[in-house]
């Protein structure tokens, strides 16, 4: 799954190398961490969050082939987390 966020990301954003996603288990759902620069943030959520919703949307689906669970968070570089 972190391999098809970043092969789609790297697609979306002008700043390819600065794209990363981290993946962490709990409680057997995956949580995928999707981390941009700050100028591609606007093209990797989209107008409205529409590419943010396709992007869940095909890992979804992905993940439902193979009997997972998967959350994907689009994270600012220059927010700490909560």
């Amino acid at each position: 799954m972190k391999e098809l966020v970043e092969y789609v990301a790297r697609f979306l954003v002008r700043n390819p190398e600065a794209v990363s996603v981290t993946e962490t288990l709990r409680d057997g759902v995956t949580t995928l961490e999707l981390r941009v620069a700050d100028e591609d943030l606007g093209r990797v959520i989209g107008k409205e969050g529409r590419t943010a919703k396709a992007l869940r949307a095909i890992l979804n689906v992905a993940a439902a082939r193979k009997n997972q669970r998967v959350l994907l968070d689009i994270v600012e570089k220059d927010r700490p987390k909560a």
